[in-house]
């Protein structure tokens, strides 16, 4: 049986695990296969590359054969996984290879949701969650009508990706239109104070809100594309970008026999319920919970790569600040855990917000906050009074 510890997956979860991995292990065999070209990029960025003016190739931080020389590990690009044998532990590979496996880590990541809509135009609606999906959907905003740049796009989704879009857009000169059923933004994340601020923010900079509504249909229109809402009102608009959450991708995991829930479920030590597979990232459900950021994903990484290297570490979660990436109002959440109570407290400014989040009646423990405009400064300092996620 080959020794190589095998990563599906070219994302962060991927690439971070391999990484960390090689640092622990400068001898063992590494192999990882990928979807695309597997070139190493910033995921988050693909939401505020516009005002950047990037473009999907320069988004591009290391090619493939850079990573491969960096890691000193085998790249495979280009190729997906037709079947997982935990007992044989191979996988066979859409080329017809059967690579055996010694470890094998699922970083497989999330495909976003997609809504059951009517009308002749719905499968024009785009999503942006990887590199190719940037570059089409950049393509798209440069063949507007007539051959010229878009000028409108309707949002689906008022959360932390709908909303990081809308105020990137603007950079662009587009009139963007944010549809969700809540009544307001980040409705998940923010007290509606901090929602109200950065609605204003967002709106005095052209951003158009409707909420309490759904899509109900996307046809083509006389002048671009028509979104009927559940209330009878419509939007016109020249594209639609969807941005309404991801769901886990399981189907490997799954068609396999190993044990998924909303994600692939895995233990502290990011164990699956089939012997020697691993996972991480937004396709892990770990110990009950789905925390599709950046930090969480750094913490799974370090604490895999040293379990594979031979040093069984469970993950632990600090306090993990979310920054939103909304210039137009500068927003840091740290979201308290699900089903913790309390109640916000909230001091405002003109130029600022913080948002604590405690027991009722009390101001510690600190659960959680949100800060706004020039208080996202003090995002270290609250961090620290914040309870590990998971000690």
């Amino acid at each position: 049986m080959t020794e190589a510890v095998v990563i599906i997956g070219s994302g962060l979860g991927g690439y971070n695990v391999a990484r960390e991995l090689r640092k622990a292990d400068a001898e063992v065999p590494i192999v990882l296969i990928s979807r695309d070209e597997a070139g190493f990029y910033s995921k988050p960025m693909l939401s505020n590359a516009l005002a950047g003016k990037k473009t999907a190739a320069s988004l591009v931080m290391k090619s493939a054969e850079k990573m491969a020389d960096e890691i000193k590990a085998r790249i495979v690009a280009q190729v997906s996984v037709d079947a997982l044998d935990t007992a044989a532990q191979t996988l066979t590979l859409s080329t017809g290879e059967v690579l055996p496996y010694r470890d094998l880590v699922l970083a497989l990541g999330a495909d976003p949701i997609r809504l059951p809509l009517a009308g002749d135009a719905a499968d024009t609606a785009l999503s942006v969650n990887d590199l190719d999906d940037f570059a089409r959907f950049a393509q798209a905003l440069d063949a507007g009508p007539a051959g010229t740049p878009v000028k409108r796009v309707a949002i689906l989704g008022a959360g932390l990706i709908g909303c990081e879009f809308a105020n990137d857009l603007l950079a662009r000169e587009v009139q963007p239109t944010v549809i969700d059923l809540a009544e307001r933004a980040l409705a998940r994340l923010l007290p509606p104070e901090g929602s109200a601020r950065l609605q204003d923010k967002l709106v005095a900079g052209g951003v158009s809100f409707r909420f309490g509504v759904s899509v109900a249909s996307i046809a083509h229109g006389a002048q671009g594309l028509r979104v009927s809402l559940s209330d009878g009102s419509t939007v016109d608009t020249d594209l639609v970008l969807s941005a309404i959450g991801l769901k886990p991708r399981t189907a490997l995991a799954a068609a396999a026999g190993i044990q998924t829930g909303r994600g692939v479920t895995v233990n502290r030590h990011l164990a699956t319920s089939a012997p020697h597979v691993y996972a991480l990232g937004d396709c892990a459900e770990v110990d009950g919970t789905l925390l599709p950021y950046v930090m969480p994903l750094m913490q799974q990484a370090r604490a895999l790569a040293a379990t594979l290297s031979g040093k069984q570490t469970a993950v632990s979660y600090p306090a993990m600040p979310v920054v939103v990436k909304t210039p137009a109002w500068p927003t840091v959440v740290c979201p308290p855990p699900a089903g913790a109570e309390g109640t916000w407290t909230v001091t405002s400014t003109d130029e600022a917000l913080e948002a604590r989040f405690a027991p009722e009646g009390q101001s510690e423990p600190l659960l959680g906050f949100a800060l706004q405009g020039k208080a996202v400064t003090q995002r270290q300092a609250l961090a620290a009074l914040v309870p590990p996620l998971l000690a």
